[in-house]
């Protein structure tokens, strides 16, 4: 007979086979693993790619010397771990926003094959699923990804104006305390919009790429990177635009009038294209590039293993 399991034991192979079973034939865990999963991945990619992160949001507030420069200046004037800062609200904001905008894709994804009889989607409906994921992912993430550009922007600001956020705790709490709930949304409108043309490059790209991979023979690990490497391109490309408008609407402070600088989305592009023309939107993007395509290309092969181990293992 088998001995009962013990607690004070590890899980015995087939303590963890019924487990599996157990697993596989529930309705919770069967809706509830697509967003977990998704999260789970954005949030391992996002501890490896915060200090570029830091370093793109300086660049596009004005910050000179490249990339390297601007590393250096930033460990030099205000230590290493400032390279890190705003990891706390990069978690956050992972943990809403990805988890959302990947299980939501996930599940548009499996809705629509189904009513495909399971046959491969054409390009239009996946880049309308990453689209419609993105859109609603980003209303998750709003007050999460805005606290992490303050605390990324503050920084930059003259001693006597900076807001010496200690975490994600207290620049939200911050922001509802000076500018009311409705605050936490600030930009909110751009930042859907950033994220609908970042999903839909990224998303979208990636399940074009794969099929493409799979015609040609191309398939597991070599295909999960090349696929990656492709959508970090194009959410790199689409999204760039709107995550510069994004940006300069999110670190917006009052003028002395009491106005603010942008009135809103439309009024920050004609604003923006007046100083700068069409390049200014795509200041920084070798850094964005850096930053958003190992990313995505993280958390895209991440997301590839935990399904594959989870597959793998009756999950």
């Amino acid at each position: 007979s088998i001995p009962p399991h013990s607690s004070l034991l590890p899980p015995s192979p087939l303590h963890l086979f019924t487990m599996s079973i157990n697993l596989a034939d529930n309705s919770t865990w069967k809706a509830v693993k697509p967003f977990l999963n998704g999260g789970v991945s954005g949030m391992g990619a996002t501890c490896v790619i915060q200090p570029l992160d830091i370093i793109k949001v300086r660049l596009q507030l004005g910050a000179t010397g490249g990339p390297f420069g601007v590393a250096g200046g930033i460990i030099k004037n205000e230590g290493f771990g400032a390279l890190y800062t705003g990891l706390s609200a990069g978690l956050l904001r992972q943990a809403t926003y990805t988890t959302a905008r990947l299980g939501i894709h996930a599940k548009i994804v499996d809705a629509l094959k189904e009513k495909n009889n399971g046959g491969a989607l054409p390009l239009v409906e996946k880049a309308g699923a990453g689209l419609a994921a993105g859109g609603l992912g980003a209303i998750f993430g709003s007050p999460a990804d805005l606290s992490l550009i303050r605390m990324q922007a503050d920084g930059t600001l003259p001693a006597a104006e900076r807001r010496n956020y200690t975490g994600v705790v207290h620049a939200l709490s911050d922001i509802v305390k000076k500018d009311g709930v409705s605050g936490l949304f600030v930009g909110a409108s751009t930042t859907a919009v950033r994220a609908m043309a970042l999903n839909c490059g990224m998303l979208a790209s990636n399940d074009q790429a794969k099929e493409m991979m799979k015609d040609n023979g191309i398939t597991g690990f070599p295909a999960t990177l090349g696929a990656s490497a492709i959508a970090g391109f194009f959410a790199s490309f689409f999204s760039l635009p709107f995550d510069y408008v994004k940006t300069q609407l999110q670190k917006q402070k009052k003028l002395p009038d009491g106005t603010m600088p942008f009135k809103g989305f439309g009024d920050c592009v004609s604003k923006t294209f007046a100083a700068g023309g069409p390049l200014k939107f795509y200041t920084g993007f070798p850094t964005y590039y850096v930053r958003i395509a190992p990313h995505a290309m993280l958390t895209l092969i991440l997301l590839d293993n935990i399904n594959l181990f989870q597959k793998s293992n009756g999950m």
